[in-house]
């Protein structure tokens, strides 16, 4: 795309500086027509938007693997914009969350499922979210009384990105939107603009094109009264900071109200237990699925497979997960900076593995074994198809101790990983039952806005019932992985994190495995359904999920 002018940047945020009181004034009622309206045209774009996004990652829009692009681009807007449609049907507030009090006082939301076609689609599923200690589970006040211009930089990523975060910013935040594609994604653009017409056209949304430049240029201007990037943190340090030095006292250069999303090192605790060789077998998938979708240029990239030391099958399962990622087809590095940064890596870690097939324009995927003492894999995000697997001890007279290992566990993650956006928890039924107030405690001190247990956290994204965010703390001297949340269908004014729950062995075949073999036709039946459920829809989709 060509850059936009900055002088044209001007003028769009002129514009939307006009129309920002007339925001506010926008009814409940006109705002679910403005959604409504939005879905239909999503749909409409649907196939053109698919086809934009395939074409950046190197697929055609009929290959399975174009799938990626319904389910995690197409699906989780339209799901977004539908939620948020039922939440502002009523006057004021979203309908109330139910609640339950967790033995620590915090106040608990159950999100998912919340209706009966939900719980047959997902059947084991539940999402929570947590609410800040002390804070109640209030719903849509803080929505009210903004009235700003906002910039969004939008994820180059996974397409979804930049649509759901302008949705966040106009329907919860109240703010009219300037978005800015971002270079690597920014085809996608203008079918987001046919998408969101009914908003491009009342004026709320701006869309704009080009580089850091532009991003600075529109970040600086005065008529910009807050921001929101989904990126890295070096492109927040570099609006909040410039070339001014960081730390408490310090001059900002951009001291504007500032909600971003930048990643992570995602670990993956392997809970020691019973497994069979058929679990053995499902959870290696699991976990390579983890790391190969969408070319492991994910946030949410499984980065370090947490295991124990003693667990009488840590080999087997290790060994499995190197085979199923062999299995795995190479794919291409589309985000730029992947072949440098996988290059930084081996140079770190001379033991590192290859796995798989080699092609040109992909960096291979490629294995850790041991990082002996050298922390760089813990506190850099690789963005690329790496990953490293760590033994810690806990020790038992049996083998491993399941209460140490997660004691353990929850340290490392919590202390030894960069980052705070999301963790995924793989545990045996029979060894959570046994381990129960064990198991609690970790999953109530993990500092992470996203934990998966028995599930990849990526699905905590897709779902956009439940928050999507760093865990609250981070400060602009150490930003991490980000501050602020996004998705919040039910609009919590003070959330923590969400805590996505599946059966240990999920069936059928999830649709964000790697080796899936109905992904498309899966992804567009699940887009049809999001658009407007019903018993007809959930039935193909249905009979696309049993072909995968």
């Amino acid at each position: 795309m060509e850059a936009t002018s900055l002088a044209d940047v001007d003028a769009a945020i002129s514009a939307l500086e006009k129309k920002r009181d007339d925001w506010r004034r926008v009814s409940n009622a006109e705002r679910v027509e403005l959604l409504e309206r939005c879905i239909e045209q999503t749909l409409k774009a649907a196939p053109d938007w698919v086809a934009a996004g395939a074409k950046i990652k190197g697929l055609a829009p009929t290959d399975d693997l174009a799938g990626e692009e319904w389910l995690a681009g197409v699906m989780p807007t339209i799901r977004n914009a539908r939620l948020f449609a039922e939440a502002l049907r009523h006057d004021k507030r979203p309908p109330p969350a139910a609640t339950r009090i967790a033995p620590d006082g915090r106040t608990v939301a159950r999100v998912f499922p919340s209706t009966l076609m939900e719980r047959l689609m997902f059947a084991g599923f539940s999402a929570d979210v947590w609410m800040q200690p002390g804070k109640p589970a209030t719903q849509g006040t803080k929505r009210e009384g903004k009235g700003r211009v906002a910039l969004v930089l939008g994820g180059g990523n996974v397409s979804s990105i930049p649509a759901m975060d302008v949705l966040y910013k106009l329907f919860v935040d109240d703010e009219v939107v300037l978005l800015k594609m971002n270079p690597v994604n920014e085809d996608v653009g203008p079918v987001l603009a046919r998408a969101f017409a009914p908003l491009v056209d009342g004026g709320w949304l701006a869309i704009v094109y080009g580089g850091a430049d532009v991003g600075a240029h529109a970040a600086a201007h005065p008529k910009i009264g807050s921001l929101h990037v989904t990126g890295s943190d070096r492109t927040y340090d570099a609006i909040v900071w410039g070339k001014n030095e960081k730390g408490p006292g310090k001059t900002r250069k951009n001291d504007k109200p500032f909600t971003a999303e930048l990643g992570c090192v995602t670990p993956v605790l392997v809970v020691p237990g019973p497994w069979s060789d058929g679990d053995i077998r499902f959870q290696a998938r699991h976990v390579a699925s983890m790391v190969t979708q969408n070319a492991s240029f994910n946030c949410n990239a499984a980065k370090v497979v947490v295991v124990a030391r003693e667990w009488l099958q840590k080999d087997a399962f290790l060994a499995q997960v190197e085979a199923e990622l062999a299995k795995a087809p190479p794919r291409k590095a589309y985000y730029p900076g992947a072949a440098d940064r996988w290059a930084r890596f081996r140079a770190e870690y001379p033991t590192a593995r290859v796995v798989g097939a080699e092609a040109e324009g992909a960096v291979p995927w490629t294995i850790i074994p041991r990082l002996d003492g050298n922390e760089y894999a813990l506190t850099n995000e690789a963005f690329c198809g790496v990953v490293a697997f760590v033994e810690l001890d806990a020790p038992d007279y049996a083998g491993a101790s399941v209460p140490r290992f997660l004691e353990a566990a929850v340290t490392f993650a919590n202390d030894e990983c960069w980052g705070t956006l999301s963790c995924g928890v793989l545990i045996h039924p029979r060894s959570e039952e046994e381990n129960e107030q064990a198991f609690a405690r970790a999953i109530r001190d993990l500092r992470y806005g996203g934990i998966g247990i028995n599930a990849w956290p990526g699905a905590i994204y897709g779902l956009v019932s439940p928050t999507w965010g760093a865990f609250p703390g981070h400060t602009a001297e150490d930003i991490q992985s980000g501050t602020g949340v996004v998705h919040n269908a039910w609009m919590f004014d003070h959330p923590e994190k969400s805590v996505l729950r599946a059966p240990f062995r999920i069936r059928p075949t999830p649709a964000w495995f790697g080796d899936h073999r109905n992904l498309r036709e899966l992804g567009m039946r699940l887009v049809e359904h999001e658009a407007a459920p019903s018993w007809k829809t959930l039935l193909r989709v249905a009979r696309a999920a049993i072909k995968g």
